[in-house]
């Protein structure tokens, strides 16, 4: 794990029910979450959401941030697949036990 991952500030929302963000269409993020070229993500690829749930898990600001664009209901069923770095799986792991759950089951 590099300093920065280690040292970086993780934001995490209250709820994963607060977590509404679209399931279907696509999505362009916005640059402050995804600053290398453009790029659309096609909500029916699983490649592509689950690059996109990585993006906004490690560069998310604010809990805005989460809620625009993550669904809580999809961050479940995804959530063992996710590559994260350690303090931003921990982080998200120790306030939601269920999702440390879907880890172990994996």
């Amino acid at each position: 794990m590099n300093r920065y991952a280690a040292a970086k500030p993780y934001t995490l929302p209250t709820a994963l029910a607060e977590l509404d963000g679209p399931t279907t269409g696509t999505v362009t993020l916005p640059r402050h979450l995804d600053w290398g070229p453009r790029y659309v993500y096609d909500l029916a690829d699983q490649a592509d959401v689950v690059l996109m749930y990585e993006r906004v898990i490690r560069e998310a600001q604010t809990p805005a941030d989460l809620q625009a664009y993550l669904s809580g209901t999809l961050l479940r069923q995804l959530w063992a697949e996710l590559f994260l770095p350690l303090p931003a799986r921990s982080a998200w792991q120790a306030r939601f036990p269920e999702l440390a759950a879907k880890a172990a089951a994996a």
